[in-house]
């Protein structure tokens, strides 16, 4: 995996590239996302995908999700790492089974998602999810 990473626009402002070319706007000023932010972003995402995948093995009638996150720093520390992190999946579809949902959150959670796993090191990571029927 490579990136590039440069300065953009302003002070402290910087645009991420993938090799695909893919771009992401990066701020240390709250002029874009900072990298903290995305850092909580990419635990989401990475999660996020794990969850779809395994409910869709699953035979699950998933439709999609919402995650929301919330992480506590450490305090007067440098870093100021990740201390706290829960993340709190709505997941939307038909008739899923409660049972099904919690074993593809927490297999995503405990096993799947490299982001997570590296956040573990750091951070308490905690989890909840509820189920919206989709019409």
């Amino acid at each position: 995996m490579k990136i590039k990473l440069e300065s953009t626009f302003g002070e402290r402002n910087y645009k991420g590239t993938n090799e695909r070319g893919q771009t992401v706007q990066f701020s240390g000023n709250k002029e874009a996302v900072s990298p903290m932010e995305t850092v909580l972003m990419a635990a989401a995402a990475c999660s996020s995908i794990d969850v779809d995948l395994i409910l869709k093995k699953m035979r699950q009638d998933f439709v999609g999700l919402e995650v929301l996150a919330d992480a506590e720093r450490a305090e007067d520390e440098t870093p100021a790492v990740f201390k706290k992190i829960h993340l709190h999946y709505i997941i939307k579809g038909r008739n899923l089974k409660e049972d099904k949902v919690r074993k593809a959150v927490e297999m995503s959670i405990e096993t799947y998602c490299s982001v997570s796993k590296m956040l573990e090191k750091t951070a308490e990571l905690t989890h909840s999810f509820e189920i919206v029927e989709a019409e």
